[in-house]
């Protein structure tokens, strides 16, 4: 099979800002690989060099059923890949002075101010030694968990109350915080990272302090000023021909196998607004998004947020610059954990030798579990996008797969 190219996409020849042409079809060949054994339906990768897209590329379906291609304007969830948005519109309101990042979080939802801290299996709990703060949403070090981790006590509690994947049917975002808070933290405020639903409850402060709906608070604040126009919590009637069907891999031949329970969403609104995991977009959308990170706060003359604040999310916020092995907890991230750091929403490369990657000092991304992946390389003036739709992330290699292939083509 060949990829085939947008006729919208390439806006530049790759030479001319340092890429090599050649080297970059090595991207499309590899891929292809996946979809033609059978291990993706589909993909999408976008590579984009100061400022212009110099490589993208489409191949496969986005339906295998029905026989759809993938389309540069197909639709995608992309789970996680939402956490940085919703990380940009805490930091907006941060910019003007709404809150400050040690603020407790208690301050706009009281049932957190009551937390507990897990101390052992069949002991009671223990009192917080800190409040829960704005800073510990943001680089997943509040003592909040996801019930799929399948890891810890506390996890087996979320599945039990119906929170293993997201919310319980029925339960909206502000209704999901109350069920959070009344769970027992794995650990004390600031002391661990462990990935889970504090982006959730991210979003739900900047519902609370905004006054406003959280897609609301995107489509007005973010969307509609980036020019996102296809990206949502669902997609209307009239374009669910766009999105694209959900897969997960047949455990006996490790094909693409259709799953419409999870593919669900997306396709209506849903009863939470998940900040952490909810949104459906498109390649276009999410590129400006990206480039409006790479460009340090603002795309073509919209400034959302100032170079400093950008900056600094993109900065490694754990103590002492630790990377995630030293502070993390071991388990299922976006992110591989060797030489990486988190600031405030994105994952951050502060190593590049630990984690074996070509990646650069101050890389910072972050995925979603269907198997998408975005990043920002400052140093190389440099951002990439993959669109897929395989859950979970963790299957294939796709992520480091793709970096490999993108740094390789970088000739100046």
């Amino acid at each position: 099979m060949t990829a085939t190219q947008s006729p919208i996409a390439v806006e530049v020849d790759p030479g001319e800002v340092g890429l090599d042409a050649a080297r970059l079809e090595r991207i499309g060949r590899h891929f292809d690989r996946y979809v033609d054994d059978g291990r993706l339906a589909g993909w999408l990768a976008l590579v984009a060099r100061r400022g212009q897209v110099a490589y993208l590329r489409t191949s496969g379906q986005r339906d295998l059923e029905a026989g759809l291609p993938v389309e540069v304007d197909t639709r995608w969830r992309i789970f996680s890949m939402t956490k940085p948005i919703t990380s940009v519109a805490a930091m907006m309101l941060w910019e003007e002075g709404a809150f400050e990042l040690k603020d407790p979080i208690s301050r706009w939802m009281p049932a957190f101010g009551e937390a507990r801290v897990w101390d052992g299996e069949g002991r009671p709990t223990v009192a917080l030694r800190e409040p829960i703060r704005v800073w510990h949403l943001l680089t997943h070090t509040a003592g909040l968990t996801y019930g799929f981790h399948y890891a810890h006590p506390v996890d087996k509690i979320y599945r039990d109350a119906g929170y293993e994947w997201g919310q319980p049917r029925g339960v909206d975002l502000a209704g999901s915080c109350e069920g959070w808070a009344g769970f027992p933290l794995l650990f004390q405020p600031g002391s661990e990272w462990n990935y889970s639903v504090a982006t959730d409850v991210l979003g739900r402060l900047v519902e609370v302090i905004s006054g406003m709906s959280l897609d609301r608070f995107f489509a007005e604040r973010i969307f509609a000023p980036l020019g996102m126009d296809h990206t949502a919590f669902w997609v209307d009637e009239g374009d669910l021909g766009a999105l694209a069907a959900l897969y997960v891999p047949d455990p006996v031949t490790g094909t693409a196998r259709r799953n419409d329970g999870m593919g669900r969403m997306g396709r209506r609104r849903p009863d939470c607004l998940s900040g952490g995991g909810g949104l459906v977009s498109t390649a276009a959308d999410y590129h400006r998004f990206a480039q409006f990170l790479a460009r340090g706060g603002e795309l073509d003359g919209v400034r959302l947020l100032g170079p400093r604040t950008i900056e600094g999310m993109a900065a490694n916020q754990l103590p002492g610059g630790a990377d995630l092995e030293a502070f993390g907890r071991r388990l299922f991230a976006e992110t591989t954990f060797d030489g990486v750091g988190f600031g405030l929403g994105f994952s951050v490369c502060v190593d590049p030798v630990a984690g074996r990657a070509p990646a650069s000092v101050g890389e910072f991304g972050w995925g979603g579990a269907a198997s998408t992946a975005f990043w920002v390389d400052p140093a190389e003036d440099l951002t990439a996008l993959f669109m897929t739709q395989l859950l979970p992330s963790s299957t294939y290699p796709i992520r480091t797969q793709l970096h490999q292939l993108v740094h390789q083509a970088i000739v100046d």
